[in-house]
């Protein structure tokens, strides 16, 4: 219940230093001039931006900001196909330079987490599966996960398809809040009509609805598989894995 409550203060936290820096910081100027920069760029422009995103999922940064970003700059549908190539060619490119180069870099890593295990035996029996619903409950950050994930034995094709299924839900929310984080900070300037912006509002908490029933349901059953992995392999129960 503690964390549940910490959960909630953080997210008040967040929702009230967002609406304090729409009001006081000129983020909408400085919005305008990240769009007039990367709009400069032409035809190259969501090249470039598919290339940025890769390169901070290949370096463990946190893509959220670029998602949210691409939202606002692109719009709803081309900035979801911006994020959602250059997140899935970043999950690519890790997984094959832990296959490749950074296997054993990388298996020091994993060695540290103790869900590690319990997933990649799962993994082995389930491979599209639980690569799916890992990315539809991350148990690890998006990021790590992409390389993790090179050390498993699912195919690569099999984690191909379950990227491209399992970050559709994520990666429509967060553009769609980029979107409405847009359309806001036009109402304040008189840009975007308050009906619109209504709207936006309530499509992005329909979404929310359904991305939190989705990765509820996806923990539910990763949590079993978990559990019907350890009854098998009792060693790894003892361990607390």
């Amino acid at each position: 219940m503690e964390t549940k409550n910490r959960k909630l203060w953080l997210l008040a936290f967040l929702v009230a230093a967002a609406v304090i820096a729409i009001w006081f910081l000129p983020i909408s100027h400085w919005l305008k001039l990240l769009q007039n920069w990367i709009e400069s760029l032409g035809a190259l422009a969501p090249v470039v931006y598919v290339l940025v995103y890769v390169a901070t999922t290949l370096l463990l940064i946190p893509g959220s900001l670029l998602t949210l970003g691409a939202g606002g700059i692109f719009g709803f549908w081309k900035g979801f196909a911006v994020v959602f190539v250059g997140a899935n060619l970043g999950a690519l490119g890790a997984f094959w330079l832990t296959r490749t180069f950074l296997r054993q870099r990388v298996a020091q890593w994993a060695a540290g987490n103790p869900k590690f295990a319990a997933l990649d035996r799962a993994i082995g029996r389930e491979g599209f599966k639980m690569v799916l619903l890992s990315r539809l409950s991350p148990v690890f950050p998006f990021t790590l996960l992409n390389y993790f994930l090179g050390l498993t034995t699912v195919r690569m094709s099999s984690y191909l398809l379950a990227n491209l299924i399992g970050m559709l839900p994520g990666t429509f929310l967060y553009v769609y809040l980029g979107v409405t984080a847009r359309d806001a900070l036009g109402a304040t300037s008189g840009g975007v009509g308050k009906w619109q912006l209504a709207l936006r509002i309530v499509g992005l908490l329909a979404t929310v609805a359904v991305v939190v029933l989705i990765t509820r349901t996806a923990k539910r059953a990763m949590a079993q598989a978990e559990r019907e992995n350890l009854e098998d392999v009792p060693e790894l129960k003892t361990q607390g894995v």
